[in-house]
């Protein structure tokens, strides 16, 4: 599946050039000319990447930012900038950026940066359908809302879908996930943890092979 990247771009010339671009380069592509299209796109569908620019005609890039994070966003945002001032460009990563590049801009740079934060994007995030599993902050999002997760719940979580299309066995399991308070958990108090992951998560996410362990489910 090509990855999705949203561009949030007022200049015409540079958008259509830009949309060009990212499609010949494989990645699915939606562009928003303004800030108030932006923030629709951003309501109706789930993006891999934001490319944003920080002057848009109806508002500011680092505002708009600065909402997502608030709003439990963690997609990565690349700024576009014509300023090279250094206190435009801290305010832009303090506002929950992740990288910039300064107008004029080589493409073959932009697109170098596009795929260092696609791939640390991979890394870091899970998605499929509305579960968004945040690996580094130790977070799940479903439907735009926070899972309340203990640590154990998520440990059990992340280590299922890092070993997604295999079954894990309770003894994998229960050797390599600690309770939070350091101790090994049991075989009983393993099935409590999964049983109530899978109610947070909802049918259809964790697969029980009776006697031998579980696995994740990918969904289609």
């Amino acid at each position: 599946m090509p990855s999705r990247v949203l561009l949030v771009e007022d200049d015409r010339f540079l958008r259509e050039g830009l949309y060009e671009l990212m499609t010949r380069e494989g990645y699915d592509a939606a562009v928003a000319a303004d800030a108030r299209t932006a923030q629709s796109l951003m309501e109706d569908a789930a993006f891999d990447l934001i490319v944003l620019d920080i002057s848009l005609p109806d508002g500011d890039g680092i505002a708009l930012c600065q909402g997502w994070r608030l709003g439990g966003i963690h997609t990565p945002i690349l700024f576009l900038t014509a300023c090279d001032e250094e206190w435009q460009i801290v305010r832009g990563l303090d506002a929950g950026g992740n990288d910039y590049v300064v107008k004029p801009f080589r493409m073959q740079e932009l697109l170098s940066r596009i795929r260092a934060q696609l791939r640390q994007n991979a890394t870091n995030f899970y998605r499929q359908g509305s579960l968004v599993v945040d690996m580094a902050r130790m977070t799940a999002h479903k439907d735009g809302e926070l899972l309340l997760l203990t640590p154990t719940e998520f440990r059990i979580l992340q280590a299922l879908i890092k070993g997604r299309g295999r079954v894990l066995t309770r003894q994998l399991l229960l050797e390599n996930i600690w309770d939070i308070d350091g101790q090994f958990i049991d075989d009983n108090t393993l099935s409590v943890h999964v049983s109530r992951l899978r109610e947070k998560l909802g049918s259809g996410c964790i697969r029980t092979l009776r006697g031998i362990g579980y696995q994740w489910e990918e969904q289609a």
